[in-house]
């Protein structure tokens, strides 16, 4: 078993400085008007977010999460996620992995499946546990994300 660490950006408004790297391509109307939470029940989001080695936006970049979410549940407070990890600098430069998961974002620590990948991870197989290190459910944020491969 392989155990590696990255911190995956994830801006819905440039706080970063640069442009956005999630955007909602769908957004859904609120089912209720007691629904306070920024998003809803079926909004899609198209994601290009930058991997780095440190948690700091200007840590060593070493890749791209590319992919999409789809709000599953009521409230907005669950994805369902597919995504590649695209490594284009680093150890692993030239490889991806290919992540699905259910991501419920009101909990600390979120389990996803590594099912497969390219180059170093071709065949590869495992899980990846990710855990907000600064998170805001509008602007978007950093999270620690561990990576467990077979």
């Amino acid at each position: 078993m392989t155990h590696f660490r990255f911190y995956m950006h994830d801006d819905f408004t440039g706080y970063t400085g640069t442009k956005p790297t999630a955007i909602r391509v769908v957004t859904m109307p609120k089912l209720s008007i007691n629904d306070t939470s920024p998003r809803t029940f079926g909004d899609v989001a198209v994601l290009n977010n930058l991997l780095t080695k440190g948690p700091s936006h200007e840590s060593e970049h070493l890749g791209r999460a590319q992919g999409f979410s789809v709000r599953v549940a009521d409230g907005g407070l669950v994805n369902a996620l597919s995504l590649h990890l695209v490594f284009e600098h680093g150890t692993f430069a030239g490889s991806s992995i290919f992540i699905q998961g259910r991501i419920p974002l009101n909990e600390p620590i979120r389990e996803s499946v590594l099912v497969g990948g390219t180059g170093q991870f071709r065949f590869a197989r495992g899980y990846l546990i990710s855990e907000n290190y600064d998170y805001n459910l509008v602007t978007g944020g950093v999270v620690e994300v561990n990576v467990y491969v077979m």
